[in-house]
């Protein structure tokens, strides 16, 4: 429930937070989802991500802190691995006290474009790129493959956590002004640079093939042959299409699409098409 409160008791403006809290802060949010619900989403955690913070900030009044916390429960939902962007906005409103409707104005219209930006950022561009560049690796017996995976994800998530933390406290309210202005082309290009990937690694490591073949004398008409002839990689091209119609249009879970795929590949080996 919101508060009928619109501003804090104490106006003056609180010291600027250290270093040393706000990377305490960042740490926390890896603790964003940690009790997710699917009332207020991700409240909790961000709670608990940014209360060092708030604890500093209304050291000097306890129900100005109250007041606080209250309004930092209320729903939120933000990607995970961008929230400390605003944290750092939200923060450096807190510092300068502003009005309480500002605060949760801001906060609300911040976590939206993140969620669409990190997703562009992470499951779109870094982790097929990534994955597919140290799978190969995995596939070819080299044990570096999952260990390089997990050190240039947790690297990259890591740092932005950080960065984005001291970078959006220092902006302040001009990081939400910048981040809506370009938030639309930046999660198109990502977003168009993801689906080129994922199609570099249908044709890469797609490897289902037809195993019919056609008598015909000494040499038999390989059907597989004809389907390369005309499109390469078409089956791998055909199953991707086909995962990609039933998710979008038909609202399939990636379960479902697994699932799926697993009695395709059954039936066809059983019966010799795969």
């Amino acid at each position: 429930m919101e508060s009928n409160v619109t501003h804090y008791n104490n106006l003056t403006p609180a010291e600027p937070l250290d270093k040393k809290t706000l990377n305490k802060m960042a740490l926390r949010s890896m603790n964003l989802q940690a009790s997710f619900n699917y009332e207020r989403m991700q409240a909790a955690g961000w709670l608990y991500c940014i209360l060092p913070g708030l604890e500093k900030i209304h050291a000097d009044n306890e129900d100005d802190l109250k007041i606080s916390m209250a309004h930092n429960l209320e729903f939120f939902n933000t990607h995970p691995f961008l929230v400390t962007f605003v944290m750092g906005i939200i923060l450096s409103l807190e510092q300068q006290k502003a009005d309480i409707d500002t605060i949760r104005a801001v906060r609300v219209a911040a976590m939206g474009p993140l969620g669409g930006i990190g997703d562009a950022i992470f499951w779109f561009t870094l982790v097929p790129i990534t994955a597919g560049i140290t799978s190969n690796m995995a596939i070819n017996g080299s044990i570096l493959g999952p260990i390089l995976f997990l050190l240039i994800f947790n690297i990259v998530q890591f740092g932005m956590r950080f960065f984005l933390m001291h970078w959006s406290y220092n902006l302040g309210t001009k990081a939400i002004e910048l981040l809506t202005s370009n938030a639309k082309e930046f999660t198109r290009a990502a977003s168009m640079l993801g689906v080129f990937i994922v199609g570099a690694l249908t044709s890469n490591y797609g490897g289902t093939t037809v195993n019919i073949e056609i008598a015909n004398g000494d040499s038999p008409i390989v059907i597989q042959d004809i389907l390369d002839g005309v499109l390469p990689k078409m089956i791998p091209l055909a199953l991707t299409l086909l995962l990609f119609f039933l998710m979008k249009k038909k609202g399939w879970k990636p379960v479902q699409c697994i699932l799926l795929l697993l009695i395709i590949g059954l039936v066809g080996a059983f019966v010799g098409i795969f």
